[in-house]
């Protein structure tokens, strides 16, 4: 049987008065709830994948072959390596072209497949 002088009362009491201090504490070291909105990130070298591609030098291991001034040719001429045995993907720049990449090591033989296109 519960005491009528209060005690009861305590545990729930700090564990409230806890919690909205860890969250005062939380909130003012900069972790909020950010909702559905995407955080903004830093521009410049070395942030990531995406400002690699728009900087439009970094691929990582893959090197330019071509350009494509739309995504249908890229198709065909990523059929046409393929054919070859080549392995190929593309990238979208900002102007609008597309890049048909390549492995470094398959770049000169793709290159020459492509032949009419214009290397980059």
């Amino acid at each position: 049987m519960a005491t009528s002088d209060g005690w009861y009362l305590i545990g729930p009491l700090v564990a409230v008065v806890l919690v909205g201090f860890l969250g005062t504490v939380f909130w003012r070291m900069g972790l909020q709830w950010t909702g559905d909105e995407e955080p903004e990130r830093p521009r410049g070298r070395g942030w990531g994948r995406r400002a690699a591609l728009d900087k439009g030098d970094d691929y990582g291991l893959l090197g330019p072959a071509a350009i494509a001034d739309d995504p249908e040719l890229a198709d065909d001429i990523r059929g046409l390596l393929a054919d070859a045995g080549i392995r190929a993907t593309y990238a979208h720049r900002r102007d609008g072209r597309v890049l048909i990449l390549v492995f470094a090591e398959e770049l000169e033989e793709a290159r020459r497949l492509v032949g009419g296109s214009p290397a980059v």
